[in-house]
C-alpha cells in the first residue's frame, strides 16, 4: 500500500467523481481507477460503489478514509517537521477571504521578505466555505476567515472584532446626513458581493434583525467593484473597516449607524492535528502584531 493510492481514494471521496478526482491528482482517469482497484483487491474489500458518473463510499470505505486521512496527516506532518529544520528553507500557505486577503496579505509578505528571508509563503484568496474545507485537507496551513465557523476538527482562534461601516457616494444624501439609522436603509439599492461572500450573509442578517429587506442591484465579485458603483451613485453598501482607503476620500463616505454597531468577528483557523511549523508561529506572530496596529487605528 502506498501513500499515492491513499490520496487518490480521498480525492475521489471529496469529490464523488472520478474525473474530478483524477483532474484535480493531476492524473488520468484510467490510472486513479486503476490505483483504486488494486487497493481494494489488496485490501479484499469494495470502497466504491459506482453510480454512473457519481462515486459514493462503501461501509468499509468510509471506515478506511478516515483512517487513510489520519495517516495521510500523520506524514504531511512528518514533512513539515524535517522541512522546518533551521538550515531548510520554511514554506507555509495561508488562506483569506476576499474582504481580508488584498488588505492584510501583502503587508505580511513583505514584511516576512525582511524579518524572515528563509520564510516563503503562499497565499490564497477565497470564500470562507472553501478555505475551512482547505484548512480541513491540509492544502492550507492556515487562513483568516469571518465567524461563524463550526467545525469539530478546527482550532478556532479569535483574532480580531472589527465595525461594519455604511458607505455611500460623495452625492447621496445620507453623505451630509447627521444621523442615519438601519431603517433608514429600506428604500434604497444595495451593491453587494456575491451570494457565497460571508459579508454578503452578514449584511443580510444584519438587515434582518433590523426588519430590513435589502434590495440588491448589484452583486460583484470584486470589492473594487462595489467600490465604484457606490462612487457613481448606483447604490449603498456595507463593508468592513479594514476596506477603508485614503484613496476613497475622494469618492466615497463610511457612516457609522445612529441605532445600531454592526460588526464581525474575524478568527484564525488551523487543524486540531497539524503540526504547527516555525514558519507558521513567525506568519501568526506577524499576523497578531498587525492586528493590534489595525484595532488601535
Amino acid at each position: 500500500m502506498e501513500l499515492y493510492q491513499l490520496r487518490s481514494l480521498l480525492a475521489v471521496a471529496e469529490t464523488s467523481n472520478i474525473t474530478r478526482a483524477a483532474e484535480k491528482l493531476n492524473i488520468t482517469q484510467p490510472a486513479l481507477s486503476q490505483q483504486i482497484i488494486n487497493l481494494e483487491k489488496e485490501l479484499g474489500h469494495k470502497l466504491l460503489h459506482r453510480l454512473g458518473r457519481r462515486v459514493v463510499l462503501t461501509e468499509p470505505g468510509r471506515f478506511f478514509v478516515e483512517r487513510s486521512r489520519r495517516i495521510i496527516r500523520e506524514a504531511d506532518n512528518a514533512t513539515k517537521e524535517l522541512r522546518d529544520h533551521p538550515g531548510l528553507d520554511r514554506r507555509i500557505t495561508v488562506g483569506a477571504i476576499p474582504t481580508v486577503a488584498p488588505y492584510m496579505l501583502p503587508p505580511l509578505i513583505e514584511q516576512a521578505r525582511i524579518e524572515y528571508p528563509n520564510l516563503e509563503i503562499y497565499a490564497r484568496e477565497d470564500f470562507r466555505s472553501e478555505l475551512v474545507q482547505g484548512v480541513i485537507e491540509g492544502s492550507l496551513d492556515v487562513a483568516v476567515v469571518s465567524n461563524p465557523v463550526k467545525e469539530p476538527s478546527l482550532l478556532i482562534e479569535p483574532f480580531i472584532r472589527e465595525p461594519l461601516l455604511l458607505v455611500v457616494g460623495l452625492e447621496h444624501r445620507f453623505a451630509k446626513q447627521e444621523k442615519i439609522n438601519a431603517a433608514d436603509l429600506a428604500d434604497e439599492t444595495f451593491v453587494m458581493l456575491g451570494s457565497a461572500s460571508s459579508l454578503t450573509e452578514q449584511v443580510r442578517e444584519f438587515c434582518g434583525n433590523h426588519h430590513v429587506e435589502p434590495r440588491i442591484g448589484y452583486r460583484c465579485a470584486q470589492l473594487t467593484t462595489v467600490k465604484s458603483l457606490v462612487a457613481l451613485g448606483a447604490g449603498i453598501s456595507i463593508l468592513p473597516r479594514v476596506t477603508q482607503s485614503s484613496k476613497d476620500i475622494d469618492s466615497l463616505v463610511y457612516l457609522h449607524l445612529a441605532d445600531s454597531n454592526p460588526e464581525r468577528e474575524l478568527v484564525i483557523i488551523r487543524h486540531l492535528q497539524s503540526y504547527q511549523s516555525r514558519g507558521v508561529a513567525q506568519f501568526l506572530r506577524m499576523l497578531k502584531a498587525g492586528a493590534m496596529e489595525h484595532v488601535s487605528t
